[in-house]
Parts: C-alpha cells; structure tokens; sequence
C-alpha cells in the first residue's frame, strides 16, 4: 500500500500538548536521576579482546536515527556464506546492579512518541558512545556465523572486538542499489541470504503477517498518518537478526541457561474461528493448507485479505520470555517456529544485553557470571510490564493523533474497509482508504471485510477518540 500523508486539521501545538499529557498520565519518565547521569558522563568502555576494524560493516535504519544497535557485513566462503554481525555492546559501560541498570530495570525499554524518544539509557550512551555511528570505533559483540549453501547455519561464535562502521545506510538507499544493481557485494549477499532464510522460515512453518504499518510522521513541521508496506530489504535484513536470535537460543538452551522469546502455537479454537471468518470473507482454506501457508498467500491490498490478517493477529497472543534451567523444557516462538531470544537491540530493550552477556560467557567457554545468572530471574516480569506500557504508549499516541487528523470534518464521508467485528457489542472497526486512519465504526448491519461509506461522528482530541457510522 502507498504513503498516504495528511496534516493535521488542528494547531499543531495542541497536539503537542496532547503527548505531554499522555506521558503524565502514564508516568513516563521525564529525565535520568542525575546519579545515572553522573555515572554515564564518567563511564569508560571496557577493553575489547579483538580489532575488527578491518571489516567494512554498515548499519541499515530508518533515516535519522541514531541509536544504532546493529552493523553487518556479509561474504561469501567455501560452502556457503558468512555473516558477521556486530552488537552494540552496552555491557562494555554497564554493569550489572549498577546505577544504571537499575534505572534500565525500571524502563525495560527505549519508548517511542512521534514528538520524542525516551530512551532505555541516556542518549549520551545510546545515541553517542555505544551507539554503532559511522566513522567511529566502538565496541560491539560480534556474531560470526556460517551458513551453508542453503542458508542454515554451519558454526559460529560470539566475540567481544572493537569495530568501526563505514556508512549509515537506510532501507530506501539500500533497496535503491539493489534494485540498480549497484550495491557493494556485501549487501547483494545480504540479498542472497535474506531470500534463503525466508524459504528456510516458510519450511519451518513460521509466519509473518504482511499488514502494512500504521505510522505517524512529521512533515513540513506538522503531523500526519501513513500506511507504509515494508521493502523487501526490511525482510532481508529482519532475516538476519532473526538468525541471531535463533543460534543465541541454541547456545544457551545447550548449556541450559539463559532467557528465551516465546510465543505460544495458536490454540486450535482460534484457528478453527479464523476458518469460519475466511469462508465469511469468501477466501478458500482448503482443509489440508496450514494458517501459516494461507496467510502466506494473501495479499493486503485486497479488502477481505486485509480484514482477514487483522484478524489473525489473535493467533499470536501470549508472547513472553522464559528463564532456562528451571526444570522446564525450552519453549519455542511459535511465528518464528523455532526457539529463538532477543539478543541484537540491546540499546532500545534491556533482555537483549543480558543474553548477549551470557551468550558471550557461553562461547568462550566460560561459567555465567553469578550476578548475571541471578539478575536473570526478574525479566520475564520487566519486560512483561515494559511492553504493555508501550503498546498502551503508542496506542494513544496515534489515537491522538488520528482524532486530531479527523477533527473539524464531523459529517464527511470516508470509503473505508470494516477490519474487524466486535463480538458483544454493534460495532466493528474500519480501516479508511485515505487518510491512514483505524477507528470505530457503530452500525449491527456491517460485514467483516466490506466495503463501505462512512461518516465521521465523533473526533475528540481531548478523549482521542474517532467514531464513525455507516453513509
């Protein structure tokens, strides 16, 4: 689906104000305590064990950011490739139980507005010294993993080392190449490997649904709403984060500690209740095709398609991380369809940093650290919190802003598409063509998958709410 842009009806200013009183209500912290501050301005990476400086890495990310977690470079070698991939490394200036991780234990998380980020640690560490910037020699953990000529993983290791980015690239720019045919072998690999991984994901029976993302952007010094589909090059590069997260749970479940990402498989009610929405929406499911194959081979442009993944989301409720070594057998996450941790964002989530912490021990052969092993317990729980916190945080935000994008044009009408049908109540969701707005829509005589003209009712800034009836 294209970029669909639209500025705001409102002051710009009252919008602003608006996420401010969103932070309030939800206690987002303002500022670092200044002993965190104080121990940031005085921290000093520890010694890397390698100079990998010689490896031409580049890092991928939305144009403008600065916390840079992750820098890559991929080659060829006899049978197959090689990835190196090179973490930030937060744990070469914090350590465990000091002042700074407690202040990360209590975010969990980077928090993201349109207007500010609050960050998991100060940006003098996240966005300056730890940070993957271009140009600049930092400290990273570095993965070193080998694939065969099919894409599955062969061997690897994980290293402490000191690296040095050559370009801060972005998805478009690097899309633009390969398209041209003019990018550096190294990212025409990532190309090569990325497609791999992908066929060797859908072998697995691991699934991704293809909805296009919701966005609030800044434009022109306002604000506005946008659906954006992801390049393929996001997938590609997704890929090889995903092969990380998937060989640090194999280091860690072999050694039996650790903390996995775990997804529940979909409860077969579930399933059998998105069978009978399909055959609503008149999209055949033979019996022997699997869900994951199904949503593999829809297209989210397609109205009863769009409604259908939303509401396939439901499939992927109950994701949540679990310590090893506690008696229980290693959970696996269902959508990646094998077990798998988070390991490569450790700047913008606090987990991420403790696994890379034990995977490291883990690789060389070394004994957990026991104030490692012991601070492992309370994640599951943080992150748990954080999550919610943020999912709630960005759920208003863009509520807020879809309600200002709408106010003033009470009584226009809107082509949209009903994505959703509340179970107890005379009303659904409906996804507008244009702007990019998600919102309610009152009505018990709409049909999942319809489309449809409606009107706008109701779009309070004050409630961040937008409502709609049918034309």
């Amino acid at each position: 689906m294209p970029r669909r842009n639209l500025r705001l009806a409102a002051t710009d200013r009252l919008v602003e104000t608006g996420f401010d009183q969103i932070r309030a209500e939800m206690e987002i912290p303002p500022a670092f305590p200044d002993e965190v501050m104080a121990q940031v301005s005085s921290a000093r990476p520890r010694e890397a064990e390698l100079d990998l400086t010689a490896i031409p890495f580049v890092t991928i990310d939305p144009p403008g950011s600065l916390d840079l977690d992750q820098a890559l470079h991929l080659e060829r070698r006899r049978g197959g490739f090689r990835v190196h991939y090179a973490i930030a490394d937060v744990g070469a200036f914090v350590e465990i139980g000091d002042v700074i991780d407690q202040e990360a234990r209590n975010r969990g998380t980077t928090l993201y507005a349109p207007d500010l980020r609050t960050p998991l640690y100060p940006t003098a560490l996240s966005e300056g010294m730890a940070s993957l910037l271009p140009d600049r020699n930092r400290p990273a953990l570095v993965w070193e993993i080998d694939l065969d000529e099919g894409g599955e993983i062969a061997g690897g290791n994980v290293r402490r080392a000191l690296v040095r980015s050559r370009q801060q690239l972005t998805y478009h720019q690097v899309q633009e190449q390969l398209d041209s045919s003019t990018g550096p072998a190294s990212l025409r690999i990532l190309a090569e490997v990325g497609r791999l991984r992908r066929l060797l994901e859908e072998e697995r029976g691991a699934v991704t649904l293809p909805i296009p993302e919701q966005r609030v952007v800044g434009a022109d010094g306002g604000w506005g709403l946008e659906y954006e589909a992801p390049l393929p090059v996001e997938n590609w590069n997704a890929q090889i984060s995903l092969l990380t997260g998937i060989f640090a749970a194999r280091i860690m479940v072999e050694a039996g500690i650790g903390v996995l990402r775990t997804l529940p498989p979909a409860h077969p009610n579930e399933v059998q209740r998105l069978r009978r929405v399909a055959k609503a929406l008149e999209i055949v499911w033979p019996a022997d095709v699997e869900y994951p194959d199904l949503i593999r081979s829809l297209d989210p442009r397609l109205p009863a398609h769009a409604a259908f993944l939303s509401e396939a989301t439901t499939l992927f409720s109950g994701a949540g991380y679990q310590v090893l070594g506690e008696g229980a057998a290693a959970g696996i996450h269902a959508a990646i369809a094998a077990i798998y941790a988070h390991v490569t964002a450790p700047l913008r989530r606090l987990v991420d940093r403790y696994v890379g912490e034990t995977c490291l021990a883990l690789s060389a052969g070394s004994e957990v650290p026991d104030a490692l092993a012991e601070a492992m317990g309370p994640l599951p729980l943080i992150m748990a919190q954080a999550a919610s916190r943020a999912g709630r945080y960005e759920a208003a935000c863009v509520d807020l802003v879809e309600a200002a994008v709408m106010s003033g044009r009470e009584g226009e009408v809107f082509a949209g598409v009903v994505v959703d049908l509340h179970r107890e109540r005379p009303h659904g969701e409906v996804q507008l063509r244009r702007p990019a707005v998600h919102a309610r829509i009152d009505g018990e005589d709409i049909d999942l998958g319809e489309e449809l003209l409606v009107r706008l009712v109701e779009a309070s800034i004050s409630t961040r709410s937008v409502r709609f009836e049918q034309a």
